[in-house]
């Protein structure tokens, strides 16, 4: 069996990041208009914002993908890194792509200075939390939000 590539998102990933992004997104039960995938798109892609993403692939067969952002922290003076979104095909799911693409973001963080790789995930995502456990500590707190529109 072919290996997995994990490479940096370009611009010409378009077709290959949607399918994923929407999957993603239906597994949380979310929905975002269409110009919300455009600007996401764009701001990973376009090297203006200090935010991007890994694609998984196998064969040319888009696997996987994550997004991170590069942020500021009061807890260092180095930045940090939040692993926004990552997701797996449910076809590719237990063959090492979620692992990789962490691994990914964590060399990138290196290359880029950073102070720490975090992220989130839903309480119900046992599966995924398999694989979090593994490669991470688990922080212990929890997350609020206050949406402001």
């Amino acid at each position: 069996m072919p290996d997995i590539v994990i490479r940096p998102l370009t611009a010409a990933d378009r077709a290959a990041w949607t399918p994923l992004w929407h999957g993603y997104l239906t597994f949380y039960k979310a929905t975002l208009p269409p110009e919300i995938d455009a600007i996401t798109f764009d701001r990973l892609t376009g090297g203006q914002e200090p935010m991007g993403g890994f694609i998984a692939e196998r064969d040319g067969q888009a696997l996987g993908m994550t997004n991170w952002v590069i942020h500021r922290t009061t807890w260092s003076e180095k930045p940090i890194c939040y692993l926004q979104d990552l997701f797996t095909a449910p076809e590719a799911r237990g063959s090492g792509v979620g692992r990789k693409l962490i691994d990914a973001v964590n060399q990138m963080a290196r290359a880029k200075n950073c102070f720490r790789v975090y992220w989130q995930t839903h309480e119900s995502n046992l599966q995924a939390q398999e694989l979090y456990n593994k490669v991470a500590d688990k922080s212990g707190f929890m997350v609020y939000r206050q949406p402001l529109v």
